[in-house]
């Protein structure tokens, strides 16, 4: 990906050309029928639109830089952003500060040096991105595409999930962002930062919770955070009910967004109901309790009378274990009744 934003130094006669030119070249569009001028090449800016987004590129240290400058071809060349954030160019004898400076700035910045050390009266700098470690956002977690995304200006926390394909089928209510530098240095400057950067956590830490049922059901816009280079995302997992023992669909069910909601009546019938060998009034959750013997406490629950309604219904937290104990002796009559059956419709077979 590759940005660039030049900025020149014009002579007074050469405005005075490209004004006639223009004025040319808009009495032969209007000869021709047509008003509208000839669009406009990538990267650069036009009358009454809005600046490319490469104008919000934030340069960071180790950035890999590439400087031309035109008619100067001892200036010009690939240069790489120090570990302590400068810049040294030929040309020019002191370096320059490029950390936290737009592609823009720092273009006025070579510019300026160039013309204050009389080595060039008009330069005209034009500066692209080669290659960057920083400029990127991780998105981690429960995703459906997890990776790090290059990103060389700011997105939204919803573009980022969808970039990432959006939420995966396991995906919790909240996600994690962690700031990176560029994002710390913008926010701290506190009502200067722009709109919508949100903060960095409690006490000045450098991650912050998003709600996403909020910002994704609710549609809560404040919820939708701005992400610059380096930030990292990870959607978080939900949590996981397991329903084990004699029931007719043991396994793991996911929480999902109904965390809050899910009880032993739902457990039960995410597992398909109880086996007619279960007793469920010696039913038993367990739940880590690092204070317990084991880190497991077991809860007794009577899932029989729950079923029957004649006990209040139970909730379920993340981790927990729902065990239906099954009956020895009813097991072996069930299988025996089976087995009578099956010996019934092959004796019935060879019948003559």
């Amino acid at each position: 990906m590759k940005n660039t934003i030049a900025a020149t130094a014009t002579k007074p006669t050469q405005v005075a050309l490209s004004f006639c030119l223009c004025l040319s070249l808009g009495a032969l569009l209007r000869a021709q029928g047509t008003g509208s001028p000839p669009p406009a090449a990538p990267g650069s800016a036009v009358a009454g639109t809005p600046l490319n987004a490469d104008r919000d590129y934030v340069i960071s240290p180790d950035d890999e830089l590439d400087v031309q400058v035109l008619d100067v071809p001892e200036a010009s060349g690939v240069y790489r952003v120090g570990a302590d954030g400068c810049l040294m160019l030929p040309l020019i004898s002191s370096s320059i500060r490029a950390d936290g400076l737009t592609l823009e700035q720092l273009s006025d910045a070579i510019s300026n040096n160039l013309r204050s050390s009389g080595m060039v009266s008009h330069p005209r700098v034009t500066i692209s991105v080669k290659s960057s470690r920083v400029h990127a956002v991780t998105i981690a977690g429960a995703v459906k595409k997890p990776q790090i995304y290059p990103m060389f200006s700011t997105i939204t926390l919803l573009d980022a999930i969808s970039q990432a394909e959006g939420l995966a089928d396991d995906a919790g209510d909240t996600a994690i962002i962690t700031r990176g530098v560029i994002a710390k240095r913008i926010m701290a400057a506190g009502p200067a930062s722009p709109p919508n950067a949100g903060h960095l956590g409690p006490s000045g830490g450098d991650s912050v919770t998003v709600d996403l049922k909020r910002l994704i059901e609710d549609g809560d816009p404040t919820l939708n955070l701005t992400l610059y280079p380096g930030d990292r995302v990870t959607a978080q997992r939900a949590g996981v009910v397991y329903v084990v023992g004699a029931v007719n669909k043991a396994g793991g069910f996911t929480l999902h967004s109904d965390s809050r909601q899910m009880t032993v009546l739902k457990a039960v019938a995410l597992a398909q109901d109880l086996k007619s060998t279960a007793i469920g009034k010696k039913a038993v959750i367990i739940r880590k309790d690092p204070g317990a013997p084991g880190d497991d406490r077991e809860i007794p629950v009577n899932v029989q009378k729950i079923l029957q309604g004649h006990a209040p219904d139970q909730k379920l937290i993340a981790n927990d274990i729902l065990f239906i104990p099954d009956s020895d002796t009813k097991r072996a009559l069930h299988r025996a009744g089976e087995a009578a059956a099956e010996a019934a419709a092959l004796l019935a077979y060879r019948v003559p």
